[in-house]
């Protein structure tokens, strides 16, 4: 395999022996490596190389992992995402999940599950963008392969899960589907009375598909159960 055949991974980490064994365990699979110590940086590395996949410490010098998260997905809606962190309550991997990362990994962690996590992604990725899928809602044409939501001159780009939602919603147009089927198959979760990661994104795709996000035509809520899709 050339290097430009290798998946980039971008280690955004601020431990040095963490960073030396992250990257002597990826380029031994066959990763290209690159790795930041701060957030800032990481950011900058990030838009230099556009990685095919970012590992991201929570706690760094100059910033933490959820804003850096979010500034990450601003420049990229689909690169995943997988948070390292010392942390294994329920509310962080939640947070986590909201403001855009696509698996959290607790520290001490197993190099070979978090391989296998990435290499789960990126099948998942294949499969995505083989469907290459467009549909309509509320006048807006959504392109699954470009995660663009388009209406006349105006385009707005769309995160992984929040097509994933839509996708979802889609599938069983105008029935009710419940919070708990949308955490568990989007996102893997198990349902917890907590846990507002739908409620979240649904907030977010309102803001962006409807022309009063408060009085909202597409998206609606059933009340004690979940969301429906009028398309």
């Amino acid at each position: 395999m050339t290097q430009s055949e290798k998946k980039q991974v971008l280690i955004i980490e601020d431990e040095p022996d963490i960073i030396r064994g992250l990257v002597d365990a990826l380029e031994f699979e066959g990763f290209a490596v690159a790795s930041a110590c701060t957030g800032a940086e990481g950011i900058e590395k990030a838009r230099e190389i556009s990685p095919d996949c970012v590992l991201l410490d929570l706690m760094l010098p100059d910033d933490n992992g959820y804003r850096v998260c979010e500034a990450l997905r601003q420049d990229d809606p689909v690169v995943p995402i997988i948070m390292l962190t010392a942390k294994a309550q329920e509310a962080d991997k939640v947070r986590g999940l909201e403001v855009g990362a696509d698996d959290y990994v607790t520290k001490p962690f197993s190099v070979a599950e978090l391989i296998a996590r990435m290499n789960a992604i990126f099948r998942r990725q294949n499969r995505m963008a083989a469907q290459d899928e467009t549909f309509s809602i509320g006048g807006w044409e959504i392109n699954g392969r470009k995660h663009t939501m388009t209406k006349g001159r105006s385009t707005k780009r769309l995160t992984f899960y929040e097509l994933e939602m839509l996708k979802l919603l889609r599938e069983r147009s105008e029935e009710p589907v419940s919070r708990d089927d949308l955490l568990e198959k989007i996102w893997g979760v198990q349902a917890n009375p907590n846990n507002r990661t739908v409620d979240n994104f649904i907030v977010k795709l309102r803001r962006k598909l409807e022309e009063d996000h408060k009085s909202p035509k597409h998206i609606l809520t059933v009340y004690g159960f979940g969301y429906k899709l009028l398309p």
